[in-house]
């Protein structure tokens, strides 16, 4: 029996240790999670979006009704407002975490360590606490500080969430505001790799600190920086929560309406999974487009000269 159990054992080992099978082995978890959380639903979502779903087991195939359906100014919108926000964010963040990361990494910078956790410490605030906060802030009484601070420079009260731009600029600032922070450290374990002897280099050759920041710490960053549009259009398509914690159910005209929010309608507050699945498909065209674009300009489908 003991040898039985043992020859079992030394089996097992053999296999967990075998240089072809052990890279699968490891790799299963991820593959059964992609299959099950990813692959899956995508594949069942893009199914449904040519269904007309009304119940579990009640559903029609109608073709592409649903995507002839999305031609209406509601999804024109909501893609104008997701691509509005998306560059925002792109802009923000492809300028302040890097130069705040600079910044906070200079030798002449005093109490590093409190600065940094004061811009990242946001990160870990959850979006629906930051929202409330920010509704509080974006006020449309007297009683708001925004509209205080204006009121007192002279200024005339603004009606926040009843204008476009001014939505739009109360969704960027609690988003560039939250995630501001991660990006941040990005930057600045990058930094951090960078040689010291390129700087010392620079130094030699008589390099400006505005010099050495574009001619060395950014090409040596371009990975990083490539990683965080990436990162920033994904979010900035699929956001939905900024949106959500300041208009709740309602969209005045169609202010806050993005993408994911009018998915969300779609779905679940008409139970229109076909719709909301056709709106998904879309946007999952957008976002690997899109990607698939900025990536070929900076280079990443070229091939490296041997």
């Amino acid at each position: 029996m003991f040898v039985e159990k043992q020859s079992k054992s030394n089996g097992f080992t053999k296999i967990l240790y075998n240089k072809k099978l052990a890279p699968y082995i490891f790799c299963l978890p991820f593959i059964i999670s992609f299959l099950i959380f990813f692959l899956y639903p995508a594949i069942s979502s893009f199914l449904m979006s040519f269904q007309k779903i009304e119940g579990f087991q009640n559903t029609t195939w109608i073709g592409l009704g649903n995507y002839k359906r999305l031609f209406n100014v509601h999804f024109f919108n909501a893609i104008k407002s997701s691509t509005i926000y998306t560059i925002c964010m792109v802009c923000i963040m492809m300028i302040l975490p890097i130069t705040i990361a600079t910044i906070l990494n200079s030798k002449i910078m005093k109490c590093k360590n409190f600065f940094r956790s004061a811009v990242f410490i946001p990160t870990l605030t959850s979006v629906v606490v930051a929202g409330i906060s920010f509704r509080l802030l974006f006020g449309e009484t007297e009683g708001g500080f925004f509209n205080s601070i204006i009121l007192k420079l002279g200024g005339e009260m603004i009606s926040w969430k009843t204008g476009y731009v001014t939505g739009m600029i109360m969704m960027v600032t609690l988003a560039a505001w939250r995630e501001l922070g991660i990006n941040m450290v990005y930057c600045l374990s990058a930094l951090q790799s960078i040689p010291a002897e390129l700087y010392e280099a620079a130094d030699i050759d008589g390099c400006s600190g505005v010099q050495k920041f574009f001619y060395v710490t950014i090409p040596q960053v371009k990975p990083i920086i490539i990683y965080i549009l990436t990162l920033s259009i994904i979010n900035g398509y699929r956001m939905f929560t900024e949106g959500y914690v300041y208009w709740n159910e309602t969209n005045p005209g169609d202010i806050g309406l993005t993408i994911v929010r009018y998915i969300y309608q779609q779905a679940f507050q008409r139970n229109d999974f076909g719709m909301g699945s056709a709106i998904g498909m879309v946007l999952l065209v957008i976002i690997m487009a899109v990607n698939m674009v900025q990536m070929n300009l900076f280079g990443m489908f070229k091939k490296e000269d041997d």
